[in-house]
């Protein structure tokens, strides 16, 4: 099995090697330019002013804290850049077509044109269109001055034939692929199809080029000026090399070759025509730089799997058997693995041995050939389907639709992971499938939803209860506290939101997706070129100074129990009211002595010493010091301890029925959580 793995797959491994564990003290940036500007890390060859990128297209500029890119032919914000898959996340425009009221119509259009070393995505992106009797038509060049083009119709006749799954089937939106390697782009309608009929209810069309897991259709959009007042650009993909040559035409003797550390190597883009570079196996950082690459110290990684004394070299590490422990076991590795592709091989082993591997035939089968119908849902890394196995068994399984490098390092790290985590509030990993360009995980069927939609949700008609919220909360913090205290080394999750867990059966939560996870020994901080997570959850020390540790997860934890005992998500907005941090409005709220305004209505009725009890725990973990933050074991004591206060306060003043109810209130039934919370409430009203 190990030796038929693909190349992409070894080279995964290695760079989760250098991802994880490797000693990111030099900086991203040329010496002396601006490294960072918002919350964007600018990597050379990329550059803020003059002497700090690598040639021109790579120059951007920094405007009130946001990055653009400095010479494309319209201004375009940068979200994200990718050294390792050479693409950039930048911002492009929606072209319109509305119906005035006196039968005029406004028509406007979008276009583009890439810098030199630029092209448009065509793996990543999709043309898109939003409207009732469109037609909208991508125009462009590609980087042979060819002409080419896309077309997309929707078509619906009144608001019912609308497609409200939230697809682009055709009815009220559609989507379609585009030519690679475009330069250059323009996107309008063609005027023979326009919204007079229907334009009481669908004045306006849109259309624009976008990452295509990106948008979701919602009928509402079809309704006045609503997609524009919500999205003034959207998001796409450029892909980006170093050189327009392969590695075997770059001009490595030349001062344009762009692999200038003396620790890098040329490769081949993944998804342009040119070239990037790389570390070398056992280094990472820059290989855009001279002295760049830097050498990763193995032995602290925990997937090398060396039984015996570990010993790291430059670029490498050996592993010494310690006395009378000479393994003969053929499934051990070697006591001295000296060589990266040794390391490679054997950290694959790893996940191998601990998780079954499947074929790409059984998850066909187990899908339908990943049907539609199948679909739980989408993310920014892909797809996860319902699967029947052979033996009857349920499964959740997750298919990754782009394959950058970045995406094979997180697909290898969340495998590794969930690989060695045993835990009832984790997610478990079952197993994957190796053989497909296209990497697929296969977890445990969770059957109820996350804690975001049971919260959130909007058909939820029964109220939840305290004890259940508490427990959500304890549960998720216990799973938590488990990564950062029992796992070896200590694992930092560092994407913690209530829709990353998951309920289970008796609504039992789940912690899932660990692509944004970290491996650190104890007390270590791990530098990160690029900040992940999720607006409104994001610890602000790791914001801004880019530094991982376990009291960003605690900071999250205190976001979600947030949204436990106020209700409201961690972005919210009332009426029209612009969007406000739910963190800040806590924390107003308690200095100006009104939580009570922020709470949860339907939990009102409960004693103010107890919520007195959760702002303190909960305005702990928001600290912006890192430091005056509580320990994830410390929260779930605490949580632990203020649950079984309820609890008593509960039978103390309670009858039977009570004492009944929270016998079996550790498991969450929304059918029973409305008699549940009314019987609180009465009691605490009654004063018993």
């Amino acid at each position: 099995m190990v030796q038929a793995l693909k190349p992409w797959r070894i080279l995964a491994a290695t760079l989760l090697i250098g991802t994880i564990k490797a000693t990111m003290a030099s900086r991203m940036a040329k010496p002396g330019c601006q490294e960072t500007c918002g919350n964007i890390t600018i990597p050379y060859p990329f550059g803020i002013g003059a002497g700090c990128f690598y040639s021109q297209g790579f120059d951007v500029s920094c405007e009130d804290d946001r990055t653009y890119m400095h010479n494309s032919s319209n201004k375009m914000e940068i979200y994200s850049l990718n050294m390792l898959g050479g693409q950039a996340r930048v911002s492009t425009f929606v072209a319109n077509k509305c119906s005035n009221t006196d039968g005029t119509w406004t028509n406007g259009w979008a276009w583009a044109e890439t810098a030199r070393f630029f092209t448009l995505s065509s793996r990543a992106n999709k043309l898109t269109a939003v409207g009732c009797n469109t037609l909208a038509f991508l125009l462009g060049y590609n980087k042979n001055k060819q002409n080419v083009g896309a077309g997309c119709f929707s078509m619906c006749r009144d608001k019912q034939s609308t497609d409200s799954s939230g697809q682009c089937s055709g009815m009220g939106c559609c989507q379609t692929s585009i030519a690679p390697k475009l330069s250059s782009f323009n996107v309008t309608f063609d005027s023979g199809f326009d919204n007079s009929e229907v334009n009481t209810f669908n004045p306006c069309s849109y259309a624009f080029v976008a990452e295509q897991d990106w948008f979701r259709f919602e009928p509402a959009y079809l309704e006045g000026h609503k997609f524009t007042d919500k999205y003034k650009g959207v998001p796409a993909v450029l892909d980006w090399v170093a050189g327009n040559e392969s590695c075997a035409e770059a001009p490595k003797n030349r001062q344009s070759y762009a692999c200038v550390s003396s620790n890098s190597h040329c490769i081949n883009s993944p998804n342009a025509t040119g070239y990037l570079c790389a570390c070398n196996d056992g280094f990472a950082g820059n290989p855009y730089l001279e002295g760049g690459c830097q050498d990763i110290n193995e032995c602290e990684f925990p997937g090398q799997s060396c039984h015996g004394i570990c010993d790291n070299t430059i670029g490498g590490y050996n592993c010494y058997c310690r006395p009378g422990t000479q393994s003969t076991d053929p499934k051990r590795e070697p006591c001295n693995p000296k060589t990266a592709s040794e390391r490679a091989r054997l950290t694959k082993t790893f996940i191998v041995d601990t998780v079954r591997i499947f074929t790409k035939e059984e998850l066909e089968n187990a899908t339908d050939n990943f049907d539609s119908s199948r679909e739980l849902g989408r993310g920014g890394h892909g797809t996860v389907y319902k699967g029947i196995l052979k033996d009857n068994r349920i499964v959740a399984i997750k298919r990754s639709k782009i394959m950058n490098m970045v995406q094979k390092d997180e697909f290898v790290q969340e495998m590794i992971i969930l690989s060695q985590i045993n835990h009832r509030n984790v997610v478990r990993l079952l197993g994957c499938c190796l053989e497909v360009e296209v990497p697929m995980l296969v977890y445990e069927f969770i059957p109820n939803g996350t804690l975001f939609e049971l919260i959130h949700g909007k058909y939820r008609t029964t109220p939840i209860s305290l004890d259940a919220r508490l427990r959500f909360a304890q549960e998720s913090a216990e799973a938590l506290a488990y990564l950062h205290s029992s796992a070896s080394p200590p694992i930092v999750h560092g994407d913690v939101k209530s829709p990353n867990i998951l309920l289970g059966d008796n609504y039992i939560t789940k912690v899932t997706d660990f692509g944004a996870s970290r491996m650190l020994p104890k007390d270590e901080i791990q530098f990160m070129t690029m900040v992940q997570g999720t607006l409104g959850y994001l610890d602000p020390e790791y914001l801004q100074e880019r530094q991982l540790t376990e009291k960003s997860d605690v900071y999250s934890s205190g976001v979600v129990l947030l949204e436990l005992i106020t209700g409201k998500t961690a972005i919210y907005s009332e009426n029209t009211e612009e969007k406000k941090s739910l963190a800040s409005s806590f924390l107003l709220a308690l200095k100006k002595n009104r939580l009570q305004s922020i709470l949860d209505r339907n939990i009102l009725g409960v004693g103010t010493e107890l919520f007195q009890d959760v702002a303190q725990l909960a305005k702990c973990c928001l600290s912006t010091k890192g430091e005056e933050r509580p320990l994830m074991t410390e929260v779930a004591e605490r949580l632990k301890a203020i649950r079984s206060t309820w609890r008593e306060q509960l039978i103390e003043g309670g009858n039977e029925e009570t004492v009944c109810l929270l016998e079996n209130s550790s498991q969450y039934d929304p059918s029973t959580t409305g008699r549940h919370e009314s019987l609180m409430t009465l009691d605490l009203e009654t004063g018993r």
